[in-house]
């Protein structure tokens, strides 16, 4: 789960490796002249779609319609809507609102942010992986500020080697939409984060290297009855419910040489991991019938159920590995690998998709048309599967 934390170091990497490799994202496609009937289209504000309008979608990206930008500056990722739909949680870092590094933000998704958004996370240590809990009045995420106040250093590279950081001192916690914690649902030793609620509000999914290994576990909302998912070597991640609560799909790395086991393993005990190689993973909630989804290479990762619970979206760089694999972008496919499209088109980073709980709506993270900066924002759409 980019950002300054297990994804800011990526995010980082990503917007810094694209950018000297691609420049601009304004010259990296074409813009949407598509002649596709818009007939009975209707934007996010029910206003009759106007394909004129919509300046921020390539013309390939059929799946998406009506493209606007929420943020505008810093770093914003992984915005995960409430259960009604009306708001946004998010991570973000941006000095224009004196944050050194990721805190945690709630907005109204329509009406996006001109300014600093009010704030849930504590303003200390760094925060990742929020997500609303049941009656959408809390929302849980991790942070580092019981460890220490400060922002932790961020590694970039062990030995050449581009890592995430896992930090031994993320927990997990509940606030209420105003900042006041709530409650603290991890006390292990060790990393303890990318937690996300099931639709029906029975149990949370989270990461812990509380075996020795990276793995999936499920806990009860107030963090008790933890149950290990996964136990297989490797790091079991980012993981998010089926829309009936039945099933989970997360990303995984899966070390098969005796040396790449060694990597692994030499890594985490520094508390940091290589993501260059993950595929997608589905399982049943109770980690039985688990089985590959993707095979296509390179880092496959952020996937998020469709509400049909048929398909799945998720960010990867499969495609374009013989050019350095720096270009991220959105893919959609069934659960059983068949099916896969390609669904975002630009030249840098499209990561974090979030669909609504209604299904007409996509929230994700993307560079483009950042003026050839660094900055990443969060982007929302209407969504059209016809054909996938």
């Amino acid at each position: 789960m980019k950002r300054i934390n297990t994804y800011s170091a990526f995010l980082a990497f990503v917007v810094f490796t694209v950018i000297a490799a691609c420049g601009s994202s304004e010259s990296s496609g074409e813009m949407s002249t598509s002649s596709t009937s818009d007939e009975g289209k209707l934007d996010l504000f029910g206003r009759v779609y106007d394909r004129a309008k919509d300046t921020a979608r390539y013309a390939e990206e059929d799946h998406i319609y009506n493209l606007n930008q929420l943020t505008f500056g810093g770093d914003n990722a992984e915005a995960y809507f409430s259960s009604d739909g009306k708001s946004l949680v998010f991570q973000a870092s941006n000095p224009d609102w004196g944050i050194e590094c990721d805190q945690i933000f709630y907005m109204n998704p329509i009406a996006g942010v001109a300014s600093a958004p009010p704030m849930i996370s504590t303003a200390t240590g760094r925060t990742t992986c929020s997500y609303f809990m049941p009656g959408d009045q809390e929302v849980v995420y991790a942070s580092t500020h019981v460890g220490n106040l400060a922002c932790p250093e961020t590694p970039r590279s062990v030995d050449g080697k581009y890592v995430w950081p896992v930090y031994e001192t993320f927990d997990i916690f509940t606030a209420d939409l105003k900042g006041g914690l709530t409650g603290r649902l991890t006390n292990a030793p060790g990393y303890d984060a990318e937690a996300t609620v099931a639709p029906d509000g029975s149990r949370i999914v989270f990461t812990s290297d509380r075996s020795g290994d990276l793995e999936l576990y499920t806990m009860l909302p107030d963090g008790s009855d933890v149950v290990q998912i996964t136990d297989s070597l490797g790091y079991d991640g980012g993981a998010f419910f089926s829309p009936d609560s039945k099933m989970l799909v997360y990303r995984a790395s899966r070390p098969k040489t005796t040396e790449d086991q060694k990597i692994y393993k030499d890594l985490l005990a520094m508390h940091v991991v290589q993501p260059s190689k993950m595929e997608l993973y589905v399982c049943n909630v109770d980690g039985t019938n688990q089985r590959r989804v993707t095979n296509l290479g390179g880092a496959n990762w952020a996937p998020f159920f469709h509400p049909d619970g048929e398909r799945i979206i998720f960010s990867s760089n499969h495609h374009v590995q013989d050019q350095g694999g720096r270009q991220f972008n959105l893919f959609s496919v069934k659960l059983d690998g068949t099916g896969l499209k390609q669904i975002t088109f630009d030249k840098t980073f499209d990561a974090f998709p979030m669909f609504s709980p209604d299904g007409e709506r996509l929230v994700f993270s993307s560079n483009r048309f950042n003026g050839g900066g660094r900055a990443t924002n969060l982007f929302i759409a209407n969504w059209d599967g016809t054909g996938l």
